[in-house]
């Protein structure tokens, strides 16, 4: 009997492609996360051309250990192993018509010519797909007809994403933007809205994963701080902030918002897709997603406010603990990976 027990431990290989997004941090904090806690656990990196060009990249052997593999969505079926249980994880559904408008024509044919076809290959062989919010679940419902998807949110450490110090706003009132630089991001809102909030307040910039580009002239209460290396780094620049600006058209989930209520910032954001899941009225300012006005007149509220910004700066890490601690999604993987290992069991 003991022997079964054994064998129905989940041992999770990740075959992953490296392509400088959230989901590469997702994906190496699941498999620390597991690791952590015992469960043996393995991301195996391919190089980015992997996505476009999958031929042009030997195809890895699985560890002789695994009996779970879990991949993203966007991984060639050519690099999914025969006969082990796959569970896929479906981050963010680029064919959702709300996305049309924030991508090129290229990644428009790219998305429609090539990755909705790796999708599709890839849920089809998933014995299980999970999704990291309610509206990413209802996308591939959607968009690929798969109705049986188990929503497991994101998750954060909270012992590393946590509030600094108690202190006062800065002066200038200090906004922080974490992310990459893009329409879909909102970034073109940004130099409207700072230009409207003046000298009184200052946007601080990183550059997420991709570096940035601003193609027009900004406004000089804009100051850009580069990448930040570390998650250390990233944590102390939340917490050295006042309030999230997170003019985002289109999440996902939105790890960023997310990361910053963790650390005590109050968060300004878009009342849109995968965001109201994730903040909440007690912790964020949710604004039209397109809207200058209504983002200025929040800034401008939660600095005029300091009982506001002080209750927003207390729930935010409450949340954060009470509803997306990785432990407990750790703990709802396992489910899904040991459920897994004991059908394939059950069936040899």
């Amino acid at each position: 009997m003991h022997h079964n027990v054994r064998m129905s431990t989940p041992r999770v290989w990740f075959p992953a492609i490296r392509a400088g997004s959230g989901a590469d941090v997702f994906t190496q904090r699941l498999a620390d996360e597991l690791s952590a806690q015992g469960v043996q656990a393995k991301v195996t990196w391919l190089p980015h051309r992997a996505e476009y060009a999958p031929w042009s990249v030997p195809v890895p052997k699985p560890p002789k250990w695994a009996n779970v593999v879990h991949v993203n969505t966007w991984l060639h079926a050519r690099f999914i192993p025969p006969n082990i249980p796959v569970v896929a994880t479906m981050h963010h559904v680029v064919h959702d018509p709300s996305f049309a408008p924030y991508r090129t024509q290229a990644q428009a044919l790219y998305h429609r010519l090539w990755i909705k076809a790796i999708e599709e290959a890839v849920l089809r062989r998933a014995d299980a797909v999970t999704a990291v919010s309610q509206y990413t679940a209802e996308q591939v419902r959607t968009v690929f007809a798969r109705e049986d998807v188990t929503v497991i949110p994101n998750g954060i450490d909270t012992n590393i994403f946590r509030p600094g110090p108690v202190r006062a706003p800065h002066q200038p009132f200090r906004l922080l933007f974490v992310g990459n630089w893009s329409q879909r991001k909102g970034t073109d809102l940004l130099a409207p809205i700072m230009q409207a909030l003046g000298s009184d307040f200052e946007l601080w910039v990183t550059s997420g994963l991709r570096g940035w580009r601003a193609t027009t002239s900004l406004p000089p209460n804009i100051r850009f701080l580069g990448r930040v290396p570390t998650t250390e780094a990233l944590v102390r620049v939340y917490q050295d902030a006042d309030a999230l600006l997170l003019p985002s058209r289109l999440e996902g989930f939105g790890l960023v918002a997310l990361e910053a209520m963790a650390c005590g910032l109050p968060v300004i954001a878009a009342n849109a897709t995968a965001l109201p899941e994730v903040l909440s009225e007690a912790t964020a300012l949710l604004c039209s997603a397109d809207s200058v006005t209504h983002y200025v007149d929040a800034c401008l509220t939660l600095k005029n406010d300091l009982s506001l910004w002080k209750r927003m700066k207390m729930a935010g890490p409450q949340r954060a603990r009470d509803h997306f601690s990785f432990s407990s999604i750790r703990r709802s993987y396992t489910l899904i990976y040991s459920a897994l290992v004991c059908r394939q069991e059950n069936t040899k």
